[in-house]
């Protein structure tokens, strides 16, 4: 094939000329040779730019934190009174909460573990032969942290359970390095309300490299945390429970802000009507069972109280009590409108409160 001449065979050499006489390019040049520029002094840099500062970034966040202040006010006075409640209320409401918490980030992160089988696991470790047993793990490890122990901010590694390897690459970045570069970042925003730094360091989670899959459950459940302090009766602030779209990803720190801000105030919300629920429920409860003997219908009470679902072996392990004794007292209260059976089935039955509109 022959050669095609070039169509600007004599541009190259004379912008070659030029730049190399100090002078501009030539009016005619072709328009795929870019000058350097004052306005651009990084146009002929290659390779990454260079991280934010620290405080540019927090900056940033408390600059979106005061574009936000009445909601986030609001916010703030409803997780408070959350806290109170359960400050005041029994133990039970936070595993409660805990649960159906973790439930519903578990389909966040896309392991989609049901409340049901959330309980059967908690409980008594079950699982069904196709059940996928790392993600009941992982909602597990949730349940766990969202309940109570130490918080994330004295400790990262600890909390999530996760360490370097004994026998790590000298070129590998360790996690506690990365664990520790965001956990500076969060001390550095100590000024900030606990809802913004936690709102920040959920979309600082993946920028720190810990997750290479985005912010999953992990993340939820350590800002969750952060949230809430320095809560005596909320362990976490509700994050995810009725819908997870607060921890939606995208647009600046003012929007992510705001939609964080949304997100928290309608899963508080959603936490404040469920106790509503099992308070009048369980007054109900204590109503109807009043004239029944013996310790079963009062430990079983209990066991509604702290569970969202409950099977009978469950109910068996909770509350000590012989599974015919259990199974006996199950149909009284189904046939009271206590409880509903949710799986329609004559075996594996699983039982929930019914509400007084279901009753």
């Amino acid at each position: 094939m022959k050669k095609q001449p070039s169509r600007f065979p004599d541009d190259s050499e004379r912008l070659r000329k030029a730049v190399e006489a100090g002078e501009s390019a030539p009016p005619d040049a072709p328009w795929f040779e870019l000058e350097p520029s004052d306005d651009d002094p990084d146009l002929w840099l290659q390779g990454p730019r260079a991280d934010p500062d620290e405080r540019a970034v927090v900056a940033e966040w408390a600059e979106a934190e005061a574009s936000r202040a009445a909601q986030l006010a609001r916010v703030a006075g409803r997780l408070g009174a959350l806290d109170d409640r359960l400050l005041r209320g029994p133990v039970g409401w936070r595993h409660r909460l805990a649960l159906i918490e973790a439930a519903d980030l578990s389909w966040f992160s896309g392991e989609r573990v049901s409340p049901d089988r959330l309980a059967l696991w908690t409980s008594m470790r079950l699982s069904g032969v196709q059940e996928d047993v790392d993600a009941l793990a992982s909602t597990h490890w949730a349940v766990r942290r969202l309940k109570g122990g130490p918080g994330p901010l004295s400790d990262l590694a600890a909390f999530l359970d996760r360490r370097d390897p004994e026998r790590l690459d000298k070129d590998a970045e360790r996690f506690e390095d990365r664990a520790d570069a965001w956990l500076g970042v969060m001390k550095a925003a100590s000024s900030l309300h606990p809802i913004t730094r936690a709102c920040m360091g959920f979309h600082l989670w993946s920028l720190a490299g810990l997750s290479q899959n985005g912010p999953g459950i992990e993340a939820a459940v350590t800002v969750a945390r952060v949230a809430a302090e320095p809560g005596r009766g909320a362990v976490f602030a509700p994050v995810a429970m009725g819908g997870a779209a607060g921890l939606r990803a995208a647009g600046l720190p003012s929007v992510r802000l705001a939609r964080w801000l949304d997100g928290m105030e309608n899963a508080i919300m959603t936490a404040m009507r469920h106790l509503d629920d099992v308070e009048k429920w369980a007054e109900r409860a204590r109503d109807r069972m009043a004239s029944l003997s013996g310790r079963t219908p009062a430990a079983l009470t209990a066991v509604f109280k702290d569970w969202p679902i409950v099977s009978a072996p469950m109910a068996e392990t909770l509350t000590g009590a012989s599974r015919a004794s259990v199974q006996r007292n199950l149909n009284w209260m189904a046939d009271q409108g206590l409880v509903r059976e949710v799986t329609g089935q004559g075996r594996f039955r699983l039982w929930r409160i019914a509400t007084r509109v279901e009753a």
